[in-house]
């Protein structure tokens, strides 16, 4: 599993990147402060740093010029200017997103971050289940050596069953990690993706299973 520390002092942001990147498959470490964050990086090695610029004790410039080996590092901060830019790409920063950010936008830059340095391909990237191929950096679906066509919403949700095989999913559940909390639509959304995600990929279709009075499953072990 990729391995991410996000180190900021505002609780709010530590709690809703850890909410979006966890929901990704990524194990995320989230501490507070600029020792902390040397901690974590000595005792896990993360895969990526995401640090907050102004945090006490040591800033997230100091974080990054302490860190003994080479990893990606993105930088989350209130300071926008462009000399502040500037330090922390000469600081080997990979990325720089100021404050307020699009938690949805800095996912994205987080998998092209990690794509680009060959850590999701390691990690697993692609999903392969007897014959059929999930690959999330292209959005294809391959089943005996076809390809399928999906929206982009039914891939997240076909990726999303097929990432956590043999767990049951609520509606709820599903509504809430592939529209969001603020969706305005209702369940009955996850029902009609999975109708048509099922129409489309044919057998493979087995693989999604409906629990009755629960949700849904993605099964491996039956097809």
């Amino acid at each position: 599993m990729i391995k991410i520390l996000i180190a900021d002092d505002e609780k709010d942001i530590r709690d809703i990147v850890t909410w979006y990147l966890s929901r990704e498959g990524f194990q995320v470490f989230a501490v507070a402060d600029g020792h902390a964050a040397m901690e974590i990086e000595a005792l896990h090695a993360p895969d990526l740093l995401l640090l907050d610029v102004m945090m006490p004790g040591l800033s997230g410039w100091e974080v990054a010029k302490a860190v003994n080996r080479n990893v990606p590092i993105i930088f989350l901060t209130a300071l926008g200017a462009e000399n502040d830019r500037i330090t922390g790409f000469n600081l080997g920063a990979d990325d720089y997103i100021p404050k307020p950010f699009s938690p949805r936008e800095l996912v994205a830059r987080v998998r092209v971050i990690l794509r680009r340095n060959g850590k999701l391909a390691l990690a697993g990237d692609v999903l392969q289940f007897s014959a059929l191929s999930i690959e999330p950096g292209t959005q294809k679906v391959i089943f005996n050596k076809e390809r399928i066509e999906l929206s982009t919403k039914e891939f997240e949700l076909l990726y999303f069953l097929a990432r956590h095989p043999q767990t049951i999913f609520t509606r709820e559940k599903l509504t809430v990690n592939l529209w969001g909390y603020d969706f305005e639509g209702d369940e009955r959304t996850v029902d009609t993706t999975i109708k048509r995600i099922r129409k489309k990929i044919g057998s493979a279709g087995d693989f999604i299973k409906t629990i009755r009075g629960k949700g849904y499953k993605f099964e491996v072990d039956k097809q």
